[in-house]
């Protein structure tokens, strides 16, 4: 009997060792948990294993992209990457990152990456946050798909404007400038932004936003960018449900 019993703990030990080895493969080496990424210090190395969402731009063999997993958010900023292979990044695609966690104005991000495309996919679904816009918590839901519901378009100048060509109004309606617009929720207001590099001047996004009026009630979709605070990069617009 004891040694059926020793052999039986043997059996359980070596199939616990072969599922912790298991979940090791499936993480990948040297890879970092959302948890670990975000504990790490900045201008430190870091890896890891995320989904692009959303591609900014490319330029000059660099990529800027909005990249999840299903624990959290990594903002990929001039990551270097051949013009063949930012056409590779569609939405969904899994990549391994190696770069170093950086801060600019408060925006986290990966910086000075490389990559490699894996196998598998994700897409986010849109994680309303409505509720967390006035609340200091706002911050640890940075860079997620993130959607706010029942904001009510306001004045962005002196002048009512629903919104602004660039953040001072110094561009132009004929140029692909950024769109700044102002909403409100339960009495305070936020500015968003439509990045025109994310979604310029052709698509639905940027002409919703310049067909607003001042007390629309809306329902927004973005990415909680940050710069000296939230500063939500918005793709999508509607009338709100």
């Amino acid at each position: 009997m004891k040694k059926i019993l020793a052999l039986m703990l043997t059996l359980c030990v070596l199939l616990g060792l072969s599922a912790f080895a298991s979940a090791e493969e499936t993480k990948g080496e040297g890879v970092m948990t959302y948890a670990e990424y975000a504990a790490a210090d900045l201008d430190t190395e870091v890896v890891v294993e995320t989904y692009v969402q959303a591609k900014q731009s490319w330029w000059d063999n660099k990529a800027t992209v909005y990249t999840q997993d299903q624990d959290g958010a990594y903002f990929l900023y001039n990551m270097a990457c051949s013009e063949e292979d930012y056409a590779k990044l569609v939405p969904g695609t899994k990549i391994k990152v190696t770069g170093y966690k950086s801060a600019w104005s408060g925006e986290v991000e990966i910086t000075d990456a490389t990559f490699e495309i894996e196998e598998g996919s994700f897409i986010a679904e849109p994680l309303d946050i409505t509720d967390k816009l006035a609340s200091e918590d706002l911050i640890n839901y940075q860079n997620l798909l993130v959607s706010f519901k029942g904001m009510t378009v306001e004045a962005s100048n002196d002048e009512g404007a629903a919104f602004l060509y660039s953040w001072d109004g110094s561009g132009a309606h004929d140029s692909n400038s950024d769109l700044y617009f102002k909403v409100s929720k339960d009495g305070q207001t936020y500015s968003f932004t439509v990045e025109s590099y994310l979604c310029d001047n052709t698509t639905d996004v940027y002409a919703a936003v310049e067909n607003l009026k001042v007390g629309d009630v809306i329902d927004l979709t973005g990415f909680l960018y940050w710069y000296e605070g939230a500063n939500p990069h918005i793709i999508s617009v509607a009338a709100a449900q």
